[in-house]
């Protein structure tokens, strides 16, 4: 190899050394309450779903439920973004019928007894902009109490004639039914 040759590819990969970290992609750090998933069937196999929620999952990290999510106060279900609701086929929430589309799925945490919401509201973040008027359906539901969950979630299961989405964080479980 020419000396020149040489002088030339050692300065050349000298410069792409240098210029590599230059143009590399800044990533933002984890979020502290991850976006997830819930849908029904719950099986990655099965195409055909009726529901589906994307939410984020706050944890409590020793915090008190009632003050990330006040009694009497439309709460955003989860964190960050408002839930997003997409029901792929048209369903009840209590005697309200609900065509399939994509919405936002609010909840007004109670002592006894949750509000669950679905809103037209979409790409809405928390629950700060929400507006009455847009509620399509809202449905009463009973507050029972299970084993401590620190990180908010949401699962669905087989009802009569239906779904049964739970919520559930702190010790708080609620069942919302969706009906066909």
């Amino acid at each position: 190899m020419k000396k020149s040759t040489f002088i030339t590819t050692i300065a050349f990969a000298f410069v792409m050394l240098l210029t590599t970290n230059v143009n590399a992609q800044k990533f933002g750090k984890l979020d502290k309450s991850p976006m997830d998933a819930a849908a029904y069937p719950a099986s990655y196999k099965e195409a055909n779903k009726l529901i589906k929620i994307v939410y984020s999952r706050p944890q409590l990290k020793g915090r008190d439920l009632a003050t990330l999510a006040p009694n009497g106060k439309v709460w955003r279900t989860g964190a960050n973004e408002a839930a997003e609701l997409t029901l792929y086929t048209d369903m009840k929430l209590g005697s309200k019928t609900v065509k399939a589309g994509t919405y936002t799925f609010y909840v007004i945490p109670g002592e006894k007894e949750w509000t669950a919401i679905i809103s037209t509201d979409l790409n809405v973040w928390g629950s700060y902009f929400y507006n009455e008027a847009n509620d399509v359906a809202r449905l009463s539901v009973p507050v029972s109490t299970g084993e401590s969950l620190d990180a908010f979630s949401i699962a669905f299961d087989k009802a009569d004639n239906g779904v049964n989405m739970h919520l559930g964080w702190g010790t708080a479980r609620i069942a919302v039914p969706f009906t066909k």
